[in-house]
């Protein structure tokens, strides 16, 4: 990465560290998220997964990022990193400060209606979904006691009578601005990740087991152009076979320890007197 321009290519790994689980690192619980034909087929997964996710979203929206964002954060500013393209909903690369950002499966904090195509704040969403469903979220107790997966569903089972709120505009079925299992990821979106990945001399993956055809396609893409690829991750992935460099790591101390490799360290000031306890040149 030293002197290159790297783009930096993120996974549920990276998020681990600020509480949010993954879906296939090592010790992940067996996960079965819902299909797209699922939700929108379907009037009672679309209620399971509205129940689940107004009492799960509030955890997701409650994290901060880790010391891993930060690092990407200021790698950036820095000029080493280019941009982050993130399988990640949970606008943690944002809310750390990165300014070059594809959220290739979208965000959690937006919901979108599939007949006007209306989108709205998932915050606008939850007060009609309390005003609907009072006590609902209180009835499962604290969020703390509840498991979470990475899409800001809450593992619970008990949905039954759970009301759902139509769009607000047309009547339509809301849905979370988030890409499916079974879903394609737009076009425009997958352009413009291929563009970075076209302007940038390495392709560094951090926390992805690239288990997904969504973000393995930018590695095999960057190994058919020659550009070196680094993957950290904790087991095992698909993009292995490809890299140029694979350490099984966890993403934020390895970020962290980046940074004293890679930014210029500050000088000290030199000094002549001390006044007054301030140094003084």
């Amino acid at each position: 990465m030293r002197g290159a321009r790297t783009l930096v290519l993120t996974g549920a790994g990276l998020s681990t560290d600020s509480g949010i689980p993954d879906y296939r690192g090592p010790g992940s619980a067996p996960r079965n998220p819902m299909t797209y034909e699922q939700f929108v087929g379907d009037a009672g997964f679309r209620r399971h997964y509205w129940a689940r996710n107004h009492v799960g979203w509030r955890h997701m929206a409650a994290t901060r990022p880790n010391d891993g964002h930060r690092a990407l954060t200021a790698l950036e500013a820095s000029g080493h990193v280019t941009g982050v393209v993130t399988q990640n909903v949970d606008t943690l690369h944002q809310r750390a400060g990165t300014r070059t950002v594809v959220d290739l499966h979208g965000s959690f904090d937006r919901v979108t209606c599939l007949a006007c195509q209306a989108v709205v704040p998932r915050e606008t969403l939850d007060a009609r979904l309390t005003a609907l469903n009072p006590g609902f979220r209180e009835s499962h107790g604290p969020v703390g006691d509840i498991e979470i997966a990475p899409d800001a569903d809450a593992v619970i089972e008990a949905t039954a009578g759970f009301v759902v709120a139509p769009c607000d505009s047309c009547g339509g079925i809301l849905k979370p601005d988030i890409v499916y299992f079974g879903e394609q990821v737009p076009r425009e979106r997958v352009g413009r990740a291929f563009a970075l990945v076209d302007d940038a001399d390495v392709l560094l993956v951090a926390g992805s087991s690239l288990t997904v055809h969504s973000g393995l396609r930018f590695v095999r893409h960057a190994a058919r152009r020659g550009t070196p690829v680094a993957i950290v991750n904790r087991g095992a992935t698909r993009g292995d076979e490809l890299a140029t460099l694979r350490l099984d790591a966890g993403t934020s101390e390895t970020l962290v320890g980046l940074l004293p490799r890679l930014l210029p360290v500050p000088a000290r000031p030199t000094t002549s007197a001390v006044s007054g306890g301030r140094i003084t040149a």
